[in-house]
């Protein structure tokens, strides 16, 4: 229950920099009741002790809060639970920027209107007995379990022979789930917890390089898939990715380097 003296709408407007129309909304939304109306006027007024209030709801629209959610938070008696509700909404809002921000360094890429043609090599790599770790994965969650499944080679692994690397198998983009497995070079692999030792099989693989973050790889892929079929070779297996240059090196994106390989074998001419 609010004490103390009342404002009129107009003052409160002033001091919370918030229009009367929006006030207005907010009361119609039963976000922020007046302290009182007016029977006879209608005219509302407000404590002084709501300013905060006030603004704390201005802050968690212009982040696209939900109404049901900016009630939820207000309503909350419990601090946590209140921290917790705005992180969980303020992560949506990342993986919206990042989506974002992937779509925009592709759309930069695809609309150069004449693109420098893209490196790419042909190379034997033999048979290579790793430390790896590896599950069926859904495509959205790929980002996440790579992180842990790292986390694990790194701590597995005092002293990696190589860059470390990942295959990615061809339903992960079809289908939206596939095998995937992340590994690094050692010359032990060992076998504790979800790290095992792996014999990745020899191949042949049509290599290219990505520079910077993996906001436009996709572009890199099309790019190398386009090579691949001018060049009448067919994919035979999963993708491979060594991470030559990354965030374990280096906290800068545009140095970061991914060698992006496809096993490959010719065809017969169409």
């Amino acid at each position: 229950m609010h004490r103390g003296p009342v404002l009129a709408i107009g003052e409160f407007s002033r001091m919370t920099h918030l229009s009367v129309r929006t006030l207005r909304r907010y009361h119609d939304a039963g976000l922020l009741e007046p302290a009182t109306v007016d029977d006879a006027t209608g005219y509302r007024y407000y404590g002084a002790d709501q300013i905060p209030t006030a603004q704390v709801i201005h802050r968690l629209r212009e982040l696209d809060v939900p109404l049901p959610d900016v009630r939820r938070i207000l309503d909350s008696p419990d601090p946590g639970r209140r921290a917790a509700l705005v992180a969980g909404h303020l992560q949506r809002l990342e993986a919206e920027l990042d989506r974002t921000r992937a779509a925009v360094a592709s759309l930069r890429r695809l609309l150069v209107p004449e693109p420098a043609p893209l490196a790419v090599a042909l190379r034997a790599v033999p048979a290579t007995t790793v430390a790896a770790v590896e599950d069926d994965v859904a495509h959205d969650d790929v980002l996440a379990w790579y992180a842990g499944a790292m986390a694990e080679l790194d701590a597995a692994v005092g002293d990696p022979a190589g860059a470390p690397g990942g295959l990615y198998d061809n339903a992960l983009f079809e289908d939206g789930r596939g095998h995937v497995l992340v590994y690094l070079p050692a010359a032990a692999p060992p076998r504790t917890g979800r790290v095992r030792p792996v014999t990745l099989p020899p191949v042949e693989l049509a290599v290219t390089t990505h520079a910077g973050e993996h906001d436009d790889i996709d572009v890199t892929y099309g790019e190398l898939g386009s090579w691949v079929v001018a060049n009448a070779l067919a994919v035979a297996g999963p993708v491979r990715e060594t991470y030559l240059v990354g965030p374990r090196d280096t906290p800068d994106p545009a140095a970061w380097r991914t060698e992006i390989g496809w096993p490959v074998f010719r065809v017969a001419p169409r």
